[in-house]
């Protein structure tokens, strides 16, 4: 099965400011965006239980597109040919503006076949990415978490 998110792990505090609470023991905080195949957005962060001893609990604060709107929203390509059919022209380019925006690009793809072949660490579709990837990541001591839990 398909699936698509982005998944933003923040750094963990410099301090902690609750005594006897390891910094070790703490997750870390994220923020998920999931794309498909279930459009949603989740907060995950850990918080103080309330009373008088220290104990840090995970919060998991979610949005799911169908649990508040009742339904899947359209794709792209189902909003643009609902639009073509309607003779909405508002999502589309005119002719004269593709023609300006090459304008820009073809310089740029000018310079990029002159300058040496450059070796790119590219992966085949399908697969979690190059060994380089990994590398990048390791060298902060961080990896990639494939299911979007860590």
């Amino acid at each position: 099965m398909r699936s698509t998110e982005v998944v933003i792990q923040f750094k963990a505090p410099p301090f902690i400011l609750f005594r006897n609470t390891g910094v070790e023991s703490l997750k870390p905080n994220r923020l998920v965006i999931r794309i498909q195949p279930e459009e949603s957005i989740s907060l995950e962060f850990g918080a103080k239980e309330p009373g008088a001893t220290v104990r840090i609990a995970g919060v998991d604060m979610d949005f799911r597109y169908t649990d508040h709107f009742g339904s899947r929203p359209a794709t792209g390509y189902e909003r643009l040919l609902h639009d073509a059919m309607l003779g909405d022209q508002t999502l589309f380019q005119r002719a004269d503006m593709v023609e300006a925006s090459w304008t820009v690009v073809d310089p740029i793809l000018d310079i990029w076949k002159a300058l040496p072949e450059r070796r790119f660490p590219n992966y085949a579709a399908g697969t979690m990415g190059p060994a380089e990837a990994d590398a990048l990541l390791a060298k902060d001591g961080r990896t990639w978490s494939p299911t979007g839990k860590a």
